[in-house]
This record gives structure tokens, C-alpha cells and sequence, in this order.
């Protein structure tokens, strides 16, 4: 992988590259990047699934994204169409987790209202440490119950999870970074809030066609301005680093 700009370098180790990055915790919050790959024409799955869009490349800055959060975040849609297992980091991201005072392995959350969740899931019975369930006050008794039995359930919000409260609980357990990887409602809930820190958006190679698929859905809300922080190519794809203006 190189980087293109803002000066070219070679880049052998990509999770050190991305590891390297500032990523001050705001005032009472995690810092949140989120974490997409979309088709030139702007589709952000082929076939259903986000990984046809992918390269060697893209896995590698997937896995070195990971490997900086805390947590790693995403909607229940996106967990169920993805076949979400627990997050196992190399060997080397490991120890670099470790050496930066960070768990081993980044601890999975999803975002859920309604607690449509399978808890016999490997996402469950596989897990290093519990996941979290984000959810909110008028979830189902029953699943909250279910899901209790396998996981840690942060409830915020009474109708709908109410996303900044979350991150403020996800703060006071101590989570430092939140890597988002979708789907398209919880990223559009997250730009409402103005709670994107960082983007981090792989440019595939590919046209597409057809469909409504889009990184962000839901009301349209206020344009947020973010700059180029880096840009890499690899593989054919370009991978690209923004930065929210605040």
C-alpha cells in the first residue's frame, strides 16, 4: 500500500499506519470513526454484502481500523446481514493493543431497538469478553431478558436509543476510540447527532448500478464540512482518511 498524499511513502505495516493517527477522546465521549467502502458509483454492498467491494488492501485497513477501537460498533441490520462473528485480531495487533494499554481484543456493540438479536449466535457464544447491546427503554421485556443472559445492555433513550447518551455511557465504562462499520441508518443517526470524528471511506474500482444503498439514509440533516487527512492507493482501491472540522 502507498501512500499518495500528503507525501508519498511505501506502507509496510498498516495497522502501525493507522495506529499512528491522533485520535483525541472529546469531552465525554469516545472519539467515533466510522469505517465504509462504497463503489465508484457509490453502492456500498455487491450482492447484499459489503466485502465483493473489497481487495487485499481494503482488508487490511478494515482489520488495522478495528484494531485501534476500543469498540467496535455497529446496527443490528448491518450484524445480521454480515454474519457478524467476535472481532479475532492478529497476532500482531494483539500485542500492539496490548503494549498500548488496550484490551487484547476490541469488545463488539450493537445497536438495536428493538432487540432482534439471536443470542446463540457466535456473536454471543464465541466472544473473548460480553459484547454490548445498545438499546433503548421500550425494548421488549422478553429480549432484553434473553439477551441479558449473554451480553451487557446499555439502555438509552425511552423510544429510540438516543446515540449521544450512549457514547457518555460508553465513556464512563472507559472506551476510549468507537470503530463504526454501519449500516446506513445508524451512520445517518451518528451525522445528526454530529458525532463522527473520523471517516474512513475505500474507493472501489468498481460501477455498480441500481439500487438505494448509501453510506448514510435517514432525514436529511445539516452538511457537516470534514478535511482530507490522508489518501493511500492499494490493490486498485483508494483508501482515504477525513477529519471532521470542529
Amino acid at each position: 500500500m502507498r501512500r499518495l498524499w500528503p507525501d508519498p511513502i511505501e506502507i509496510d505495516d498498516v495497522p502501525a499506519f493507522v495506529a499512528d493517527d491522533a485520535r483525541p477522546k472529546p469531552a465525554g465521549r469516545p472519539w467515533l470513526l466510522v469505517n465504509m467502502i462504497a463503489s465508484l458509483d457509490g453502492a456500498i454492498t455487491l450482492d447484499g454484502r459489503s466485502g465483493g467491494l473489497g481487495r487485499p488492501a481494503d482488508k487490511a485497513m478494515f482489520s488495522a481500523l478495528r484494531g485501534v477501537g476500543d469498540v467496535v460498533m455497529a446496527g443490528a441490520g448491518t450484524v445480521r446481514t454480515e454474519g457478524y462473528g467476535p472481532a479475532r485480531p492478529s497476532a500482531a495487533i494483539r500485542a500492539a493493543r496490548l503494549a498500548r494499554g488496550q484490551a487484547e481484543v476490541p469488545r463488539l456493540a450493537v445497536v438495536t431497538r428493538s432487540l432482534a438479536l439471536d443470542p446463540t449466535t457466535a456473536l454471543f457464544t464465541e466472544a473473548v469478553e460480553r459484547p454490548l447491546v445498545i438499546t433503548c427503554a421500550a425494548a421488549p421485556a422478553d429480549r432484553h431478558r434473553a439477551l441479558a443472559a449473554v451480553a451487557d445492555l446499555v439502555v438509552a433513550g425511552e423510544s429510540a436509543v438516543d446515540l449521544p447518551a450512549a457514547m457518555a455511557a460508553l465513556a464512563d465504562l472507559g472506551v476510549g476510540t468507537v470503530c463504526c462499520e454501519g449500516g446506513p441508518q445508524l451512520n445517518g443517526d451518528l451525522l445528526a447527532a454530529d458525532l463522527i470524528d473520523e471517516w474512513a471511506l475505500t474507493l472501489s474500482p468498481l460501477l455498480v448500478g441500481g439500487g438505494p444503498d448509501r453510506a448514510i439514509t435517514g432525514a436529511p440533516t445539516e452538511a457537516r464540512e470534514l478535511h482530507l487527512d490522508w489518501l493511500c492507493e492499494g490493490d486498485g482501491l483508494l483508501l482515504t482518511r477525513w477529519l471532521r472540522d470542529r
